[in-house]
């Protein structure tokens, strides 16, 4: 994402935390699947501690003896028994984050069982997080996140293993709790309350949210939000809401009704994920709730109410289905409300995303770290464009028919690649969906594009005629591609066909041709030059929120090298160099950004303040207003640069012990 902010780590894996689940416990989900849960959970922030009773009811898709959970490492099981009460062995492995049962008799395929577990913890920080470096489950003051991926419950295939709960837990009488479901509440001893919920469809109820939050807040005419913050976020929260609203009405219209009738906005502690889901929760940090550039983090969050609760993949190699659906749903929203040119601007970063580290085809990804570079790159921004793909093929109304038959097809179920591709073939059949899943599902790469062609006059003053043939170095690509011819007259468009690597056309035009242009709309994921300077600089700020600068500088000097006058990759370099505190190269590389092509615009706003902190960090105050003025004169306020020039105006800029 074109962000003028140094992205760090948690900034970079937030969205990891909504993707499916890592490879941890691949080998067991072949043979169990929990179906249900009903859990007993007790938590004491001042103590940062969680005890709790869970009864977990399973299937066994195998015969077998040693059913594998996966659970917190920060939580320690204190007795599990069976149906039967009787205590069962168990080994942890904190390893992997998991516990084995070692059950007396064989679970035949096809036989269910309920294994009760009594367990506790404390629960304080990223330390025992199944995802290194992000909290993902936290007892604490003001707000508990016990979110599904940080596994404070027994669970298996994450995002993939669909299952019913009902939850109960106690908190501080001052704290208000937050899940699916929501059933009750009543009072209890000690001045705590007890909430209930109940999820009776299977899906991922797993999230528990509880805080010192305000009195819900409902924005006015907006009856299916809440807003649960704490006083900070009181003043933006209904205008928030009303964002989170139309949003939501917005994917009800194109997508069809939600299982839910309402969602609750709630808000996150800073140290944890940027943005969490689960039916009927949006969760979004405390400190992204109410700023305007956090709408596309809200509309994906909101998306996921469809792509991820609704439907869900059946595999990690499905995970594009619903991962590349909440980003594209999140550009739909963009372009229904910013407009056109301001999706179609977009496009490149997704573009991007999507090729920088397309090294294995979707559906071979089950085995890879769904938190790794490589899976959100693959699963977010491929998936988002093979949707964008699909929609040029069909047509808006098609593609908005062939979604909503996926939804309503697939409701509270898992859907893999052929699925997809059935439903397509019923709304769509001139789509060779064959073709369409080799080259875009089971293979990697995107066409180059190149153009040749031959302009002659034809007689009778009726026009001229081109012919040429587009050129591609794919074999097996084939797909339609518009192509835009400008005349001496009007601007023509026509679509053709390109099948190989070689693919002729002929056009005929009333005025001569003088350029034609492949794909103008942008509607079909391919290389060029300058997408793969997007693409070494996105590697870049992904290996620089990894803490790896010195591949980062090697990833921004490819970019460089494909073009010497990137104002982004410039940009990027001055980044680093301010991190390492080394002013004069990060001087003379926000120099090079605004001596730049000036791609994107922002570099030229972010540049003038970047050197007028540089200028305050040596004591040059003179000088360091002189930028911030520049800033100003942008009147460029991406990412509120303009507001940070202004305050810096007036208050010479001091670094932080972060580093900032």
């Amino acid at each position: 994402m074109p962000y003028p902010v140094r992205l760090r780590a948690a900034t970079f894996l937030a969205l990891a935390a909504a993707l499916p689940p890592s490879a941890l416990a691949q080998a067991n989900r072949a043979n169990i699947q929990v179906t249900g849960y009903t859990i007993d959970a007790d938590l004491a922030p001042a103590a940062n501690k969680l005890t709790a009773t869970a009864q977990v009811t399973v299937t066994a898709t195998d015969d077998l003896s040693t059913p594998v959970f996966e659970l917190n490492n920060g939580l320690r099981v204190t007795r599990i028994t069976g149906q039967d009460g009787k205590p069962i062995d168990s080994e942890r492995n904190a390893r992997n984050s998991t516990i084995s049962l070692a059950l007396p008799n064989v679970m035949g395929k096809g036989s269910t069982a309920t294994f009760t577990f009594t367990y506790n913890g404390i629960l304080n920080g990223s330390d025992s997080s199944p995802v290194e470096g992000i909290t993902t489950a936290e007892v604490a003051n003001p707000i508990s996140t016990l979110l599904y991926p940080g596994r404070w419950f027994q669970m298996v295939g994450l995002f993939t293993n669909r299952f019913t709960m009902n939850l109960h837990v106690r908190v501080p009488g001052d704290q208000t709790a937050i899940a699916s479901g929501f059933t009750g509440k009543k009072s209890v001893p000690g001045n705590r309350t007890e909430f209930d919920f109940a999820w009776p469809k299977p899906g991922f109820p797993g999230t528990l949210i509880t805080g010192k939050f305000l009195p819900v807040i409902r924005p006015a005419g907006a009856s299916t939000i809440s807003l649960y913050v704490l006083e900070a976020n009181k003043a933006s929260a209904a205008e928030y809401g009303a964002v989170a609203q139309r949003q939501l009405e917005f994917f009800t219209t194109t997508f069809g009704q939600p299982e839910a009738s309402k969602l609750q906005i709630v808000e996150l502690p800073t140290d944890t994920v940027s943005a969490t889901w689960a039916p009927e929760i949006a969760g979004i940090s405390g400190s992204r709730i109410g700023q305007s550039n956090s709408y596309r983090l809200l509309s994906n969050t909101i998306a996921r109410q469809w792509w991820g609760s609704e439907i869900s993949p059946a595999t990690l190699g499905d995970a594009w289905i619903t991962n590349g659906m909440s980003r594209y749903g999140e550009l739909m929203y963009l372009e229904d409300s910013a407009g056109k040119t301001a999706f179609q601007n977009t496009l490149p970063d997704i573009e991007a995303g999507a090729l920088a580290y397309d090294t294995a085809p979707l559906s071979t990804l089950t085995r890879t770290d769904p938190f790794s570079p490589q899976f959100q790159s693959e699963t977010l921004e491929k998936g988002a464009m093979i949707f964008h793909m699909l929609r040029y093929q069909m047509g808006d109304e098609k593609f908005t028919a062939f979604l909503r038959g996926l939804l309503s097809q697939y409701m509270d179920k898992p859907v893999r690649g052929a699925d997809v591709a059935s439903v397509i073939k019923a709304q769509a059949p001139n789509i060779n969906t064959d073709a369409f899943f080799a080259q875009w599902i089971d293979g990697t790469g995107a066409p180059n594009f190149a153009d040749k062609f031959t302009v002659y006059r034809l007689g009778g003053n009726k026009g001229f005629r081109a012919v040429g043939s587009i050129s591609q170095d794919l074999d097996l690509f084939r797909m339609p591609v518009d192509l835009r011819i400008e005349t001496d007259g009007k601007t023509e468009q026509q679509r053709i066909d390109v099948s190989g690597t070689d693919s002729s056309y002929t056009v005929e035009t009333f005025g001569r041709p003088r350029k034609i242009t492949i794909d103008p709309d942008n509607w079909v994921l391919k290389t060029t030059p300058d997408l793969a300077v997007r693409v070494a600089v996105l590697r870049g700020q992904q290996l620089v929120a990894q803490g790896d600068l010195i591949a980062a500088l090697a990833e921004y000097q490819k970019a460089l090298d494909q073009n010497k006058n990137s104002s982004l990759a410039h940009y990027r370099i001055a980044e680093i160099f301010f991190t390492q505190r080394n002013y004069q190269s990060s001087a003379n590389s926000y120099r090079d950004a605004l001596r730049g092509d000036g791609d994107p615009k922002w570099t030229e706003v972010w540049s003038h303040v970047g050197i007028g902190r540089i200028f305050d960090l040596t004591g040059q105050r003179d000088r360091a207003v002189n930028e911030y003025r520049l800033a100003v004169q942008t009147n460029d306020n991406t990412q509120g640069a303009v507001n940070e020039a202004r305050a810096l105006l007036q208050k010479p800029y001091k670094r932080t012990a972060a580093g900032e």
